[in-house]
């Protein structure tokens, strides 16, 4: 199924001053260009015949397509109907500008002006749909880590002191033939070896982030990557290394 793409419809005062700007811009550009022999006119009112005509005969297509384009969800519809719309009306604006300016009085040439100015409000409107345009949306999942069971941890919670036998568990950090165990109650050492832990705690929710740490994944805040190897930040400011063997088992679970 394809994205529809579509212009962002809430028009604020910020919205219209880089309306504006980018106008702006596309005038000085067209007073460079001096296109439809307009390179005969002097230079400083070349420039500022283009920059008044689509500053002033833009900002009529931004009202048309904010009045009525919002009714056409779909980008380049929307963009050829308002462009088409707004034509005759900055085709006006073009001749009173050129009367005002060159003291042009002929009302014959707005014929011939529809032609330049369509092509030139089609590019300006487009421009414009493109900066405003809103892209399809992003959706990040990350794993749901639910609950451990609570026989999962009751052999190695039974290693514990009374104090920190119901705590949460956090983490283990092997120290030889120690091992220092984070819960949210504090940290203690017991005689264990790490295999044996991991043995203990294999259905546990957790997992193995470095050869001397083991972590429970629903006590996991942030991770950091750093060249393949990082850091996991959990409850309690407990920080624990991630090696590059163990990468993948993370990102697995969501932390990629």
């Amino acid at each position: 199924m394809g994205h529809k793409t579509r212009i962002i419809g809430v028009t604020t005062g910020r919205r219209w001053a880089i309306d504006g700007v980018m106008l702006t811009v596309m005038g000085m550009l067209l007073g460079f260009l001096g296109p439809f022999d307009s390179e005969n006119a002097p230079l400083v009112s070349r420039y500022a015949y283009w920059t008044i005509c689509m500053l002033g005969g833009g900002l009529i297509a931004v009202a048309v397509d904010e009045s009525l384009g919002r009714r056409l969800p779909f980008l380049w519809r929307r963009v050829a109907v308002t462009s088409a719309l707004a034509t005759p009306l900055v085709t006006l604006f073009v001749v009173v500008t050129q009367r005002l300016m060159f003291a042009e009085h002929r009302w014959s040439i707005y014929l011939p002006l529809l032609w330049q100015v369509g092509p030139i409000m089609l590019a300006a409107m487009t421009v414009r749909a493109l900066v405003w345009r809103r892209l399809p949306m992003r959706v990040e999942t990350r794993i749901l880590v639910v609950p451990p069971l609570p026989e999962a941890e009751t052999a190695f919670r039974q290693r514990l002191s009374a104090r920190r036998r119901g705590a949460r568990l956090i983490a283990i950090e092997a120290h030889d033939h120690y091992l220092r165990v984070h819960t949210d109650a504090g940290a203690e050492l017991i005689t264990l070896r790490f295999a044996d832990a991991l043995d203990e705690l294999a259905r546990a929710h957790g997992l193995r982030v470095h050869r001397s740490w083991w972590v429970a994944a629903d006590a996991i805040e942030e991770v950091r990557w750093s060249r393949g190897s990082g850091k996991v930040r959990l409850v309690g400011g407990v920080v624990a290394p991630i090696s590059r063997t163990y990468r993948s088992d993370v990102s697995a679970a969501g932390w990629s």
